[in-house]
């Protein structure tokens, strides 16, 4: 097996300009969850991305016997307790059967004492289309501004869309927005889910992908998601490999450009997902309250990359807004 490359915080690294963007942006999350309610119509704070949930479950993680011996010592027990929470990637919670199919299946892992050892909010697509900071806060920035102000901001929206058309025209991200055309109506439950960014991996660098077994893509076609998702699990148990990929070589495998998949680094298999039939939890606000900010992960699982480490800030102002609006609206 060929050598891993190091863990090194220069990947992370953000310009001064960027950290000028970053507190712009995070006002801009701070005013759209103050208004999130208002936008999406329900009696709570919500989310500023991913905002409507199916469902949120119990889980196993059970690790695979035959790891390298490399990998063995991250996993020192057999199973590990999960909270998964399956979501929408959009900002405005719809009430409409049909979703775009945006999906997000984000996983907590536990330890024994229910400490968390890491959190994955992983996609059903596996590239992200912007590289450059810059123009993802901008953008970000303005998608928040819209849905806050509307059309007094579509203009501006406009232009920082154009400005981020050209990354992606890349070979891997148009693949992928053809193969999930292809698969637009097909259950949730039968997509890959992707860590899109990497993590680390103690010194190592990783990326994530969780491949379910046997679950039929038609499932539930006349329901809508969360219907669907709540019929599978009256009935049945949900099984996922879980693999990762290491990262050997910047150039097969880029840190920092998120609109190209790896290549030349094969998928190792660490564990399978379980979840049984009727392991939904209970509607709570406690659950919607949830937080799977991978930066509240143990040191050595953290997320790595530039845009990467935005979410250092940007979960931690929607979590704190999130939590404070809903004090006040339900004490």
């Amino acid at each position: 097996m060929p050598i891993p490359i190091l863990y090194n915080k220069k990947f992370n690294e953000l310009t001064e300009d960027e950290k000028e963007l970053l507190k712009i942006n995070k006002k801009s999350i701070s005013d759209f969850v103050e208004q999130s309610s208002i936008i999406s119509d329900v009696n709570y704070a919500t989310r500023n991305a991913h905002a409507k949930t199916y469902a949120v479950l119990k889980g196993e993680f059970i690790i695979n016997r035959d790891l390298p011996d490399q990998l063995q010592p991250f996993f020192d027990k057999e199973r590990y307790e999960l909270v998964i929470r399956l979501s929408n990637a959009h900002l405005k919670i719809k009430q409409s059967k049909k979703d775009i199919p945006a999906y997000g299946f984000s996983v907590k892992i536990k330890d024994d004492n229910g400490e968390v050892l890491a959190n994955y909010p992983l996609v059903n697509f596996p590239l992200f289309p912007v590289n450059s900071v810059s123009t993802f806060l901008k953008l970000f920035t303005s998608i928040n501004h819209f849905f806050i102000k509307k059309w007094n901001n579509l203009f501006p929206l406009l232009i920082q869309i154009v400005k981020a058309t050209p990354s992606l025209f890349t070979f891997s991200f148009l693949k992928n927005i053809v193969r999930l055309i292809g698969q637009r109506n097909h259950f949730f439950l039968s997509f890959d889910y992707h860590s899109i960014g990497a993590y680390r991996l103690g010194e190592y660098v990783m990326k994530i992908q969780l491949s379910p077994k046997s679950v039929e893509k038609n499932f539930g076609r006349k329901m809508n998601t969360r219907e669907a998702i709540e019929s599978y699990f009256t009935t049945n148990d949900y099984t996922a490999d879980v693999f990762i990929q290491l990262c050997y070589d910047l150039k097969d495998q880029p840190i920092n450009k998120l609109n190209r998949e790896w290549k030349n680094s094969p998928l190792i298999k660490v564990g399978e997902v379980k979840i049984e039939k009727n392991s939904i939890l209970e509607r709570t606000c406690e659950n919607e309250l949830l937080s799977f900010n991978p930066f509240e992960s143990k040191t050595i699982f953290q997320p790595v990359g530039k845009i990467q480490k935005l979410r250092d800030e940007t979960y931690k102002v929607s979590v704190q807004t999130r939590r404070k609006i809903n004090k006040l609206l339900h004490g």
